[in-house]
């Protein structure tokens, strides 16, 4: 069985980082009135707290692959590299479709170029063609992966389209389940990693954003099906970036569940010493990155599953 964690990850250094009025629309975790006051200081806070991020998790032996952004094209949001691509064992590339145009420019064929000196790849499956019929897929964004078991998790929203699910399902051959959500203001998540995160024994998932009854329920049964501890955070601790962790492991085997420190400080004492039976918590501020982009930890780090040569 493939294991759920890696101790590979592709990180990008920011270099034009801000607030993005492309994706803002769509994502009620941006916060315009933190991006009107940083505006001149957004790029350097972002790449403080990346280079911190990246440091501490390399320094505790997470073999950390960093790309730097380039100038041009402008790519705001390039930070969050698991939104344009994924990285499989079976040796699969993924490349996929994005709704705001500038995003679409994150994707670099130079880096799945350079990866696969290191890597085999077999394949790229690319669902970039669906942005032409306005359908959109955003990556381990959209789709929260349980990778031993080959099932993801996706919450349909403007930036998750069933289209592109079919067709990621169909490719991968992983299962899919489908799922409605809402923020405390009803309106739709619009990333299925900022109410979910799957690990290899436990799940930490909002599901009171899930409100039809049947597909919570639904939701919570496939995760116990699949063995997972589910541990239910509330509207208020996702709202804090609490669902939007990474369960990563270092080249000695350690398990860590990345997250920002934001949403460690939201979560009870309980849910502390719960997780810490599964994993080391690790954390870091993020807050000028989770403010201008609305993303956090588990955004800035894709995985890289490809096997090495």
């Amino acid at each position: 069985m493939q294991s759920q964690a890696t101790s590979r990850i592709l990180m990008i250094r920011p270099v034009n980082f801000g607030f993005n009025t492309e994706t803002a629309e769509s994502n009620a975790f941006q916060d315009i009135k933190l991006a009107a006051q940083t505006k001149d200081i957004a790029q350097e806070d972002a790449r403080r707290e990346f280079d911190e991020m990246a440091g501490q998790l390399r320094a505790i032996g997470v073999d950390i692959v960093i790309y730097d952004d380039t100038a041009e094209p402008y790519t705001p949001d390039s930070i969050f590299p698991n939104n344009w691509v994924s990285f499989h064992a079976s040796g699969t590339v993924v490349l996929y479709p994005m709704q705001a145009e500038n995003r679409r420019l994150e994707r670099r064929q130079d880096i799945i170029d350079d990866l696969a000196k290191h890597y085999h790849v077999a394949k790229v499956v690319d669902l970039t063609h669906f942005e032409q019929e306005g359908k959109f897929l955003e990556g381990t964004g959209s789709l929260v992966l349980d990778r031993m078991h080959r099932v993801a998790f996706a919450s349909l929203s403007p930036r998750t389209h069933p289209d592109v699910l079919a067709e990621f399902s169909k490719q991968t051959g992983y299962r899919t389940v489908s799922f409605h959500s809402a923020d405390a203001g009803g309106k739709p998540i619009y990333h299925t990693n900022v109410l979910m995160c799957i690990a290899d024994t436990f799940a930490v998932v909002c599901l009171a954003a899930i409100s039809d009854p049947d597909e919570r329920l639904m939701v919570r049964q496939e995760l116990e099906k699949l063995k997972k501890r589910v541990i239910d955070i509330s509207l208020e601790q996702m709202a804090s970036f609490a669902g939007n962790m990474l369960m990563v492991q270092t080249q000695k085997g350690q398990k860590l569940l990345v997250m920002s420190t934001r949403a460690y400080e939201s979560l009870t004492p309980k849910q502390i010493d719960l997780l810490d039976d599964y994993a080391t918590l690790f954390h870091f501020d993020l807050s000028m990155i989770e403010g201008n982009g609305g993303g956090s930890a588990r955004c800035m780090m894709a995985e890289i599953h490809l096997p090495r040569k």
